[in-house]
């Protein structure tokens, strides 16, 4: 089974997760690394949001490739993935997440709040830009493209002070000792889907579909359905300042799935935040219909508090706090930063 990937170390290293899963049932793998949009411009250091496409600029050579017969297997990670679903192709598995959490790697082990004001901290998303301001630490905070070997790199060489990445990168390097602060969700919400892979095969081909059926979390697919259906009402797309996060939990009559969200002005100074939850059925076969229900709704209660509206009520990013200030955690559903 030839299973397409790019060409970066994080991706092949999930992408030879996948393969060992799919060799424990017997069936040989093989990786076929493709370059993409994503990993072109990441050369050239355009930022993704001004790349040509930026929704789904890591993901369409892996899927054009699938389509072409060049693979029978695309392994993406799960925020990559347009909203949209592509024509011929089929979402087989989503297996098992890792940890969604934003960390932080600082010089001298500190924390973003024990940074000082001004500091530079590097970051390639829009949504970790908008909260990062929002938090009001008067951070500098910069552009940063390029491989997590990359990024640590600023840090170490003193270009910058600090970078925020997805813990779930580095668990899955084996770099999690250069963490120095996991951010609370309560700080910073991760991208929908962050942590998850996508593994996806073309819609006709029915045995792969039924052998990667078996690496499929329900629990995992519920809650990332349920955060792309946020994502999807809003219109966002991936590079959008959009943080949502879906858990599921035992409740007193059976499983419920919870689900926060966040939309975000770009300088992080507006926000509209919103939390909802839902029971499930006890057998997880109606899970995502149920997932996606909820997503929705909770998108389209963000638009009629004002999400659509951020960018033009929007104004400068905060000034640096005082030295009695105490940032705090926002939740009116939309506020001044």
């Amino acid at each position: 089974m030839r299973i397409g990937t790019r060409r970066s170390a994080l991706a092949t290293t999930q992408s030879s997760h996948v393969a060992a899963a799919i060799n424990a049932f017997g069936t040989a793998t093989e990786l076929v690394e493709i370059n993409t949009d994503g990993d072109r411009s990441q050369a050239t250091g355009i930022p993704i949001s001004q790349a040509a496409s930026a929704t789904g600029v890591f993901v369409s050579a892996l899927r054009e490739a699938l389509l072409a017969g060049e693979v029978d297997v695309a392994v993406h990670s799960l925020k990559d993935l347009p909203t949209t679903p592509a024509d011929g192709i089929t979402l087989a598995a989503v297996p098992m997440r890792e940890d969604p959490r934003d960390v932080v790697v600082a010089r001298d082990g500190l924390t973003l709040g024990e940074l000082p004001p001004g500091s530079r901290v590097g970051t390639g998303s829009p949504r970790r830009v908008a909260q990062l301001h929002a938090l009001g630490l008067g951070l500098d905070v910069a552009g940063l493209r390029g491989n997590v070997d990359t990024r640590i790199g600023h840090v170490r060489e003193g270009r910058y002070d600090a970078v925020v990445l997805a813990r779930a990168g580095l668990s899955r390097l084996g770099r999690l000792d250069e963490v120095t602060e996991v951010l609370d969700p309560l700080q910073m919400l991760p991208a929908p889907g962050q942590g998850a892979l996508a593994v996806e095969c073309r819609s006709d081909d029915a045995e792969t579909l039924a052998l990667l059926a078996r690496l499929d979390d329900p629990a995992t697919r519920a809650a990332v359905l349920a955060e792309r259906a946020v994502l999807a009402t809003l219109e966002g797309g991936c590079s959008a300042p959009i943080g949502a996060l879906a858990d599921l939990v035992e409740g007193e009559d059976g499983p419920e799935l919870w689900l926060r969200a966040v939309a975000l002005s770009p300088d992080g100074t507006l926000a509209v935040r919103r939390s909802a939850s839902s029971p499930l059925a006890e057998e997880p076969a109606s899970w995502s219909d149920a997932a996606t229900i909820l997503g929705q709704a909770l998108g389209r209660e963000m638009l009629d508090d004002g999400a659509a509206e951020l960018d033009d009520r929007a104004s400068s990013p905060p000034p640096p706090p005082s030295s009695n200030d105490h940032p705090s955690a926002r939740s009116a559903e939309v506020h001044n930063a």
